[in-house]
């Protein structure tokens, strides 16, 4: 009011004040910029966060265990949620979210989505004793990766031949859990995927002779013609 009394354009009090021009011009007419503010409205996570907070103080800081806990609660919301709001709390207070260590008192790093897959269809007696451990756990902690874990085993034993159920058996089992997308795409093809299972032929020798040809190509770094990579091909051991 007082830029304007003293002859300021709308134009030169938006630069200064950092506000729109019609947003300035509806103050002006008004005689003053209003005083109300928006009432702040309550979210899904208001009526746990009472919960959160008790379970973060006694060293819960896993989002998609919370989001689980609050789930069996009647929470309606989505793991995101949890998520943005574990995130938030670890920025307020980051010297309190202390990393998990080893016992030799190294910071353990949880393994990555494709190091928990070769965990877990390994066979247990090539683990190494921690592995083992860490995949016990991880199945007793999660229960929907368990059934998982379950279906993609007997699927992995049908495919080997070690097992006495047939295909559309434990695809109809693994349609209901976390694989349904993987089922969805074999049942594309499952005509090849029943006749690769009873037939006794191999493309194994063919794959073994492309990867050949393709170590051969790369050790003469691309500089080599058909004449002399066929040679090699043909005359090496």
């Amino acid at each position: 009011m007082r830029l304007h009394a003293a002859g300021a354009s709308l134009s030169a009090i938006s630069r200064q004040v950092g506000a729109d021009r019609k947003t300035l011009r509806q103050w002006l007419r008004a005689g003053a910029m209003p005083s109300w503010r928006h009432p702040r409205r309550g979210g899904v996570l208001d009526a746990y966060r009472e919960h959160l907070d008790r379970r973060w103080t006694e060293g819960c800081h896993n989002a998609a265990r919370l989001w689980r806990e609050l789930t069996a609660l009647g929470f309606t919301g989505g793991a995101p949620l949890v998520r943005a709001w574990a995130t938030a709390r670890r920025r307020a207070n980051p010297g309190k979210a202390r990393a998990l260590q080893t016992r030799s008192g190294k910071p353990w790093r949880p393994p990555s989505g494709r190091r928990v897959a070769r965990l877990l269809m390994a066979e247990p007696r090539t683990l190494p004793r921690p592995a083992r451990a860490f995949v016990q756990r991880l199945l007793e902690d999660t229960p929907a990766l368990a059934v998982t874990f379950t279906a993609a085993k007997r699927i992995e034993r049908v495919l080997r031949k070690q097992s006495n159920k047939t295909l559309a058996d434990v695809l109809a089992v693994a349609e209901i859990t976390q694989l349904g997308s993987f089922v969805a795409k074999i049942r594309k093809d499952i005509t090849a995927v029943e006749t690769a299972l009873r037939l006794p032929w191999t493309t194994s020798p063919a794959e073994r002779q492309i990867s050949r040809i393709k170590m051969i190509k790369r050790t003469m770094y691309g500089r080599a013609g058909f004449d002399l990579l066929r040679t090699r091909i043909l005359h090496t051991a």
